[in-house]
């Protein structure tokens, strides 16, 4: 995980899963439109795929702060959970299994002209469910608390 300032008070965040060549995920070019919503980019890799999404935009009534505490929420479940848990937005879902060994696998699906029979890709970032979790969680708290 990675918290990179590309300018003075601009952050972008890379989620990486274990490896060299691990999916990657990267959230960037945040902005506010006003005080009820932010828009901000996403990009995802994984062996030879880029997919990109340049405008998700969420909001505080659909779910602005709504990423943030979900994964504060899996974060706080290190010890594991049944099933799949998911945050959604038009443009990005991001879902969570737990693994054995302790991982989180987090799938992430950027999803283009969702509405207009758009195309939709997946890649899944396999993440330690302690410690590597919690700093994802605030990584990502840090991204949408900037500016």
């Amino acid at each position: 995980m990675s918290l990179i300032e590309v300018v003075p008070g601009q952050v972008e965040l890379v989620v990486r899963g274990s490896g060299s060549s691990a999916a990657s995920v990267r959230l960037f070019d945040w902005s506010r439109t006003d005080e009820f919503e932010v828009v901000f980019a996403v990009e995802a890799v994984d062996d030879g795929l880029r997919a990109r999404i340049e405008t998700v935009t969420v909001s505080a009534w659909d779910g602005a702060g709504y990423l943030t505490e979900f994964l504060d929420g899996l974060a706080r479940d290190f010890r594991g959970w049944e099933g799949e848990r998911s945050w959604t937005n038009n443009e990005l879902v991001v879902a969570a299994t737990f693994g054995s060994g302790g991982h989180v696998y987090l799938s992430w699906t950027l999803r283009a002209g969702v509405f207009s029979g758009g195309w939709e890709s997946t890649v899944t970032t396999v993440i330690e469910a302690g410690e590597e979790l919690t700093t994802v969680a605030a990584d990502v708290q840090k991204f949408f608390r900037q500016g």
